[in-house]
């Protein structure tokens, strides 16, 4: 069954404090985006990437793929007013009948290509995978009158990406209009009736976009080459 990566990445430096676009700034000299890229062309050079882009965003990737001398072989496409929008217009691009869509954030650089391949077969099997990790941290639930209550963390989830469905699905459910309840292409899924299956993440798959994750990828990336030597 062919594969599809949707990267999406119309983020903006605001919470970072910055002008430049989250999925520009460098961790380790390099962009990012190019980071995150990378490890999905790791998993397999020949997987059709779709990177969805702001359009005032698109001279600036051409020049940092130029300067970094980076040139994949990935369909760009301009993005819309919300992720919703910005998937669909990805999905338009792909013109297979039948396949299997990965759906994945530019800013979370660390996704290991065993991720990425778990979502692909979970995919093929049931339909829809999607990346997530256990809390680690207690959970508390607080009432609008001021009081807070401790809950089970045990029945929760941290939601990351990839996020793998059927194209099929994909194409149905992003044909549904937009509803404010829609937080990822999961909820997208769920809305339209199809089930969603969870599958194991990993807890340095984060997602960049405050200073200390910055802060946190610039180490991580300093003994990511050790941990590789040592296995």
């Amino acid at each position: 069954m062919t594969k599809f990566a949707i990267v999406v990445a119309g983020g903006s430096g605001t919470r970072m404090g910055k002008k430049t676009p989250k999925q520009f700034m460098l961790i380790g000299g390099k962009p990012i985006l190019i980071h995150t890229l990378e490890r999905f062309i790791a998993y397999d050079s020949s997987l059709q990437i779709i990177l969805v882009l702001p359009a005032n965003e698109m001279k600036a990737w051409y020049a940092l793929c130029d300067k970094h001398k980076f040139y994949p072989a990935i369909v760009t496409v301009t993005g819309g007013n919300s992720r919703f929008q910005s998937v669909k217009n990805g999905l338009k691009r792909i013109t297979a009948k039948e396949g299997l869509v990965a759906v994945h954030d530019g800013v979370r650089p660390f996704v290991t290509p065993e991720i990425i391949a778990k979502g692909f077969e979970i995919a093929a099997e049931k339909g829809a995978a999607v990346t997530s990790v256990p809390l680690k941290d207690s959970l508390r639930l607080a009432e609008e009158n001021g009081t807070n209550q401790a809950v089970d963390r045990t029945g929760y989830r941290l939601i990351q990406t990839p996020q793998t469905f059927r194209l099929d699905w994909m194409r149905l459910a992003f044909d549904t209009p937009e509803q404010g309840s829609f937080t990822d292409c999961a909820s997208v899924i769920n809305h339209v009736g199809y089930p969603t299956t969870l599958v194991e993440g990993a807890y340095e798959n984060i997602k960049i976009t405050t200073p200390e994750d910055l802060l946190w990828a610039e180490a991580f990336l300093v003994h990511e080459p050790a941990d590789d030597e040592s296995e």
